[in-house]
């Protein structure tokens, strides 16, 4: 995640504890700032359902109500967030498919709550009565995270449910009226960029403080998008351009915002390159901040996991084509402390292993070779360059020597413009 108000506005935002190992900035008591990046035990997102009440046009596990899995049983569900608690993740992220559908959902987040795990929903919005946003206050979740893709008939192709729209803004009501956390999550595309403008407005109008952007990964249902759907390089740098503008405004509107882009450390380099111009003292400040993260370096494989709802264990939510084991035959913990698993073992040790003109970058140290599920999903080959990079080369000080090493040593890869 690249925090653009924490970043570009300087504002503290609940998680600079752990992103940018800062005290006292939403970290609890017994929760240990971590001194590096790459000691943080990983966020786990638990897609422990495969059942969905939308048919979203990007799913990238392909959920539905019609999706068959193996999904563990409360017992077995319990017996896993006793090993997560036991391993020391910081958080654990309840998503799916739609996680409302199942019935144990609240039973589950008491008892991970109780084993003093921090529990978040993921969520389309629209189940969320009322009832069921007091009963998230009551159960202490942290945060409910809310899919929404655009604004009124936009979201509601991309959602493939008419009317989605609407009742995700009934839960989304329900649960600040209710004194619930909420963000909300919208992945960027060709559908819905020209909505940048609104959606802030939206985020204005209800006071919701948090925002996320996440930037298109071909997997599950996005695969068959990806191509029509995903943004031009152009068109990329504009969006951020948008975001990094508005989050300002905010900013100087005296908002407490918490707006952030996720899937591309690019974003980070980019809104360093743009301080740089702006104000020098400042991006070596920002600087500091994103070499501490390392970017990619330190996020899949790392500081992030995936549970989905067959059980198997992945570097992130996007790698379901990579199992890295199963929980219905041994614990996560085990799974994750395999240093000698192969992909874990690349990921880990990314600068022994990325290629082309990642490995050149002069920004390597910040972006860490950026998604290298894209790059996978894409060439077929996990080190290749993350083809959403959307730097041009002078900018990443890719010459025409270096250009000419790359060719030489079979490191070239076309990249989308």
């Amino acid at each position: 995640m690249i925090n653009i108000s924490k970043l570009y506005c300087e504002q503290v935002t609940p998680g600079d504890w752990l992103r940018y190992g800062m005290k006292g900035s939403g970290e609890r008591a017994g929760e240990v700032v971590p001194k590096k990046a790459s000691e943080r035990k990983p966020i786990v997102v638990w897609n422990y359902t495969s059942k969905c009440n939308l048919k979203c046009v990007h799913c990238y596990n392909d959920s539905g109500m019609d999706k068959a899995s193996n999904e563990s049983t409360t017992e077995e569900a319990k017996a896993i967030l006793d090993d997560l608690a036991e391993f020391g993740v910081p958080s654990v992220l309840f998503s799916g498919g739609e996680p409302f559908v199942r019935k144990d959902l609240f039973e589950l987040i008491r008892y991970a709550g109780g084993k003093g795990l921090r529990t978040v929903i993921s969520t389309n919005g629209t189940m969320i009565t009322p009832e069921a946003a007091k009963t998230i206050k009551d159960a202490g979740v942290s945060y409910v995270g809310i899919s929404l893709d655009g604004i009124g008939e936009v979201n509601d192709k991309f959602r493939g449910v008419k009317g989605a729209f609407d009742s995700t803004v009934k839960g989304i009501r329900n649960c600040m009226a209710a004194g619930v956390r909420v963000g909300l999550r919208l992945t960027l595309t060709k559908r819905n960029v020209q909505d940048l403008e609104p959606l802030f407005d939206f985020l204005d109008a209800e006071n919701i403080e948090r925002l996320c952007f996440y930037h298109l990964v071909p997997s599950g249902r996005g695969e068959g998008i990806f191509s029509d759907d995903d943004l031009t390089h152009a068109q990329s740098r504009d969006a951020i351009e948008k975001i990094m503008a508005k989050t300002r405004q905010l900013k100087e509107a005296g908002k407490q915002t918490d707006i952030l882009t996720v899937d591309n450390h690019v974003d980070g380099i980019y809104l360093y390159l743009k301080l740089l111009k702006e104000d020098p003292e400042k991006a070596a400040k920002v600087w500091e901040l994103l070499t501490w993260n390392g970017g990619g370096m330190n996020s899949s494989g790392v500081g992030i996991g995936c549970i989905d709802f067959n059980g198997k264990v992945h570097a992130n939510q996007f790698w379901g084509h990579y199992d890295l084991g199963d929980v219905h035959e041994k614990k996560f913990s085990e799974i994750w402390s395999d240093n000698e698993e192969p992909l874990l073992k690349g990921l880990r040790d990314r600068r022994g292993h990325v290629k082309g003109r990642c490995r050149v970058c002069k920004f390597f140290d910040a972006c860490g070779g950026s998604l290298r599920v894209r790059a996978d999903l894409h060439f077929g080959d996990t080190w290749a360059p993350d083809p959403g990079c959307y730097l041009t080369d002078e900018e990443i000080g890719l010459d025409d020597a270096k250009i000419a090493e790359l060719k030489d040593c079979g490191e070239w890869y076309e990249m989308p413009l």
